[in-house]
């Protein structure tokens, strides 16, 4: 680049401090605060191989507009609500997980004076759900069992019944029940205690999904995709047990020794269970 570009680049930078305008500042803090949660958001939900190249675009941008003697504020307007539509898009469903995250507070403040789980409580759960999700599976009995770490929206919660009941494997049936009220909506388990049931989950709004697939795995697949939480759904037709989560099915034909992990990587990462020995 010739001297004079730099010196025009240099007089450029000097009109623009004389024409300081407060609006910059508010722009400026508006810009970094959704950067910020953007980036917060897609680091939560596991999404940091894609940051590079979100950061990358952002000082590409920058850069070029920076070095253009052909820019204007209406220019930057359009960059900016371009940027946003592409966040928007290529994001949404961290969004949509980080809006949820938000909302289930008020939820998880009410019930967070729970009891430390033992390791016999949380083996005995494990117990418990594996042999009701097995039953329901020989019965072709169709289940939808969702982990929560208290992190589900109260709208979802209060979609269906609270119930607060300890875990066992006749009550988990008794509920799914092909007669029984609630056996159409999902079962929310806290903890030891099935919390809730009877509640209606969002369904995944994804044309690639296979049409075969029924209601409660595409509800598995909706609220795992926009909540950190995982589902165990058993198939009414087949009597199939999958294991859903990050809105993807990870295990189509879960083992009971599936089914065990999942629960175990539950009560010992996700719920992060306060473990009191003896």
């Amino acid at each position: 680049m010739s001297g004079q570009f730099w010196i025009n680049y240099a007089n450029k930078i000097k009109e623009m401090a004389l024409s300081f305008n407060y609006s910059y500042i508010f722009e400026f803090l508006l810009f970094a605060v959704t950067f910020y949660y953007v980036l917060k958001m897609i680091k939560d939900n596991k999404g940091m191989k894609i940051v590079p190249v979100f950061v990358a675009v952002i000082l590409g941008v920058g850069i070029s507009f920076s070095l253009s003697e052909k820019i204007d504020s209406e220019m930057l307007v359009l960059v900016v609500v371009f940027l946003d539509m592409s966040v928007l898009l290529m994001f949404n469903t961290e969004i949509k997980r980080g809006l949820l995250d938000v909302g289930s507070k008020k939820h998880a403040k009410k019930d967070s004076k729970k009891d430390s789980l033992t390791v016999a409580d949380i083996e005995y759960t494990i117990d418990e759900v594996v042999r009701a999700l097995q039953h329901m599976s020989k019965n072709d009995i169709g289940a939808l069992i969702v982990l929560s770490n208290e992190n589900l929206p109260e709208g979802i919660i209060s979609s269906g019944t609270v119930i607060n009941a300890d875990i066992n494997s006749p009550m988990i049936e008794a509920v799914f029940y092909p007669k029984a009220p609630l056996h159409d909506g999902a079962m929310i388990i806290e903890g030891n205690k099935i919390h809730a049931a009877g509640c209606f989950l969002p369904l995944i709004q994804d044309e690639n999904i296979p049409q075969g697939i029924g209601s409660r795995h595409r509800a598995a697949l909706g609220v795992t995709a926009v909540a950190n939480v995982t589902s165990l759904v058993v198939s009414e037709e087949t009597g199939i047990i999958s294991i859903v989560k990050d809105g993807e099915i990870k295990k189509r034909y879960a083992s009971d020794a599936d089914i065990r992990n999942a629960l175990s990587d539950f009560y010992w990462a996700d719920l992060t269970a306060q473990v009191k020995q003896g």
